[in-house]
């Protein structure tokens, strides 16, 4: 595979081989398959949804460590977790899976227990970054809706499971939708509210965010809710930019968490705020404490990957990134990790890396997936930047969150159209209209953009300000940024040697 060059406008092999069906015609066909499944449910076909073979059958996920298997954890706890939405390990979803696969063939009308496994699928899909379980998710949620009868509880629990579901899939509005739905039923239900959050923050409605996190905030939810209900206000303020109080939250959410899974699940988060301030040493801290409490979390494992190579232990970096893809490959480690072996000039390694995240894109699609933003994504910095435009505007249009904004900037820009990539790239960063975030990889964009823009003033302060925030945020875009700035004339401050031993 051809790779294009950080910065090139040469041309590339594209990530998609063909080009997708037209997304109306996608739409349509969904619908369509939706209709008919609800129909056939509703009509007493509830036996044809049925899983198809056993538990017992399928192959295992991968064996996590001792702690995160967590004996003591019961079945009714782990059911709990699952259906509101709390992390549980991969072993411990396996199980729930199976137990609740026999449930409904038991039991083909019990609308809780197709509601269980169906949330049971969409966790256990987004853990293990297999986007497989989404289909299944999707049937066995419907069934429950199909099978509820009138009853609220219910229903709200197929339609809250459809919203989480709605959100792996990146499918905001119809995670919107199903979330305000189950919302309506159930106001005083807390777990209906963080997969409604997810999806107003996906559209960019960050106003509707913050009023949906205010109500779930004054319910006072207390006990093993609790974490949980921290974890969402954490990721609430670090939209606002609100560094500190989003780190307190999450920090917070690790220490009460019930379970090694769950844990692992907010340290891990915390690495990541600790990784996106430029803290290496903070942030390999926290993703290895949450590697050793639960072995398969994939995002533990890939962020260790990420501040290693910051660190300069590249080898090291090589193989944490190997393994997060050993046992869950996702697109984004193997985009991250193609990344990093083209900075290393290993261009064979990382079109090999790059073939892995073709392949992962293509399953993701298949399963239902939006995957438009990080197809765009890489398209525009290695290979055909107008393809990027195009899928980028038709997603900014559909679900206009402050990642497409950059996304779309950033691929305007590499495409040549620099003037209209400032409106997007000012979007991602400037409060006032909209971008709380505070990223460097948002800055950085902007400032390339100004550069090229001859606005050499806000492109420098966009530049320095980029490396301010994280002088490691990306092994491609970090070397581009202080290249950059030598070409403006600043010689940006280089890390110490002994940084990169």
């Amino acid at each position: 595979m051809e790779i294009r060059p950080y910065g090139s406008s040469a041309p590339a092999t594209s990530l998609v081989a063909e080009p997708p069906p037209p997304r109306r015609s996608r739409r349509l066909l969904r619908r369509l398959l939706v209709t008919v499944l609800a129909g056939s449910a509703a009509a007493g076909g509830v036996l044809m949804l049925l899983p198809p073979e056993p538990a017992h059958r399928r192959a295992a996920p991968p064996a996590a460590g001792p702690r995160a298997q967590s004996p003591a954890l019961t079945a009714a706890a782990v059911t709990s977790a699952v259906t509101s939405g709390v992390p549980a390990a991969l072993p411990d979803l396996a199980a729930l899976i199976g137990r609740q696969e026999s449930a409904v063939r038991a039991r083909p009308r019990d609308a809780r227990a197709w509601a269980v496994l169906g949330a049971a699928y969409v966790q256990q899909g987004r853990s293990a970054a297999d986007a497989a379980d989404f289909p299944k998710a999707e049937r066995a949620l419907r069934t429950s809706l199909a099978v509820a009868g009138t009853g609220p509880a219910e229903r709200a629990a197929a339609l809250g499971g459809l919203a989480a579901l709605a959100n792996a899939r990146r499918d905001f509005p119809a995670a919107k939708r199903y979330g305000e739905q189950a919302l309506k039923l159930t106001p005083k239900r807390w777990s209906a509210y963080p997969p409604l959050i997810d999806a107003y923050t996906g559209l960019g409605d960050y106003k509707a965010a913050r009023g949906a996190l205010d109500k779930l905030l004054a319910l006072r939810t207390r006990g093993a809710d609790r974490p949980a209900v921290m974890a969402g206000a954490s990721a609430v303020y670090r939209d606002r930019g609100w560094r500190e109080d989003s780190v307190a939250q999450l920090t917070d959410a690790a220490a009460a968490a019930r379970t090694p899974a769950e844990q692992a699940a907010y340290l891990t988060g915390v690495g990541q705020l600790a990784w996106e301030r430029g803290d290496r040493e903070e942030a390999l801290r926290h993703f290895e404490a949450a590697v050793r409490l639960d072995p398969g979390r994939r995002a533990a494992l890939s962020g260790k990957g990420r501040t290693l190579a910051a660190l300069g232990r590249t080898d090291e970096a090589v193989a944490a990134y190997r393994a997060a893809l050993a046992r869950q490959p996702d697109a984004r480690d193997a985009l991250e990790l193609g990344e990093l072996y083209e900075s290393l000039g290993r261009y064979e390694d990382a079109g090999q890396s790059y073939g892995l995240l073709r392949e992962r894109v293509r399953r993701s699609v298949a399963g239902g997936v939006d995957e438009e933003l990080l197809i765009g994504q890489f398209e525009a910095d290695h290979a055909d930047a107008e393809d990027a435009v195009e899928r980028l505007r038709e997603e900014w249009r559909r679900q206009p969150g402050i990642e497409v904004a950059d996304a779309l900037g950033w691929a305007l820009h590499r495409a040549g159209e620099d003037t209209e990539a400032l409106t997007y790239a000012s979007v991602a960063t400037d409060k006032a209209k909209g971008g709380g975030v505070i990223s460097a990889l948002y800055a950085f964009h902007r400032g390339m953009i100004e550069r090229e823009l001859e606005l050499d003033g806000p492109a420098r302060r966009h530049l320095e300000e980029a490396l301010r925030i994280n002088p490691y945020f990306s092994p491609l875009g970090a070397a581009a940024a202080r290249e950059a700035l030598r070409g403006l004339g600043e010689v940006p401050d280089e890390p110490p040697p002994d940084d990169m031993s």
